[in-house]
């Protein structure tokens, strides 16, 4: 008797881990010759409809394609495609998202992962993702594969430019998080040269001090040294 869970890869636990690169991976009909690295023109020669969204400050840009809305894509090319998401970093192709129709021929998360893995020869190394997912974690691309409306939907990603995008925008922030730091007024420590006292921060005079008689140190323990002395007047 044939079971049907022998029609599938398990799930349950990885038979070993997947090593492959990206450069390892055949060409797959079911990616519409879109793959991993390639330029925004190969893209364009292969969509020629397409638009580019704008480049942001850290070298990202993305785009998307409708086969099964857009009249001027040819909807025989991409049978069983509803949309298409590419993802760029540097104008490499770093992420592909494919959103199946209820017409493409696996229609089921197990079967897909049955299918894409002999098409991309991929090893037996999925787990489970989210509630009816499945993911692949290899040297250096990620697969996503999960049920999106009334068809499959597929991700590959390339884990070294996500990484490299990660690292673009931390080190944006902690930029942005240190000249924040640095152009930060320093508290002032204000005294009154009649009186010989200061007044530190959260310590306001009661009374005004006449220009005159103002002087500012850059700290109290500045002020100190000078003579000066904490003012307990204050409100």
């Amino acid at each position: 008797m044939l079971l049907i869970g022998s029609l599938v890869p398990s799930v349950s636990a990885q038979a070993k881990p997947c090593n492959l690169k990206l450069a390892d991976l055949p060409a797959a009909s079911e990616l519409f010759g879109f793959r991993p690295g390639m330029t925004m023109n190969e893209v364009r020669a292969r969509v020629p409809q397409v638009t580019f969204g704008p480049t942001d400050d850290f070298g990202s840009a993305k785009t998307s394609i409708n086969p099964d809305f857009n009249p001027n894509i040819d909807k025989v090319r991409f049978a069983g495609v509803r949309t298409v998401s590419l993802d760029f970093l540097d104008g490499r192709l770093t992420s592909l998202w494919l959103g199946y129709d209820s017409s493409f021929k696996w229609q089921s998360v197990e079967s897909f992962v049955k299918g894409i893995s002999q098409s991309l020869e991929l090893p037996n190394a999925w787990t489970s993702w989210k509630s009816r997912g499945r993911q692949l974690e290899c040297a250096d691309f990620r697969i996503t594969l999960t049920m999106l409306g009334a068809g499959p939907s597929f991700r590959l990603v390339d884990r070294a430019a996500e990484d490299t995008l990660a690292a673009r925008r931390q080190a944006k922030e902690e930029q942005e998080s240190s000249a924040a730091e640095n152009d930060a007024p320093n508290p002032q420590i204000v005294a009154d040269k009649q009186r010989r006292v200061f007044y530190s921060e959260g310590c306001q005079p009661l009374k005004p001090i006449a220009e005159a008689d103002r002087l500012i140190f850059i700290n109290k323990e500045e002020a100190e040294k000078a003579g000066y002395r904490p003012a307990k007047d204050c409100h």
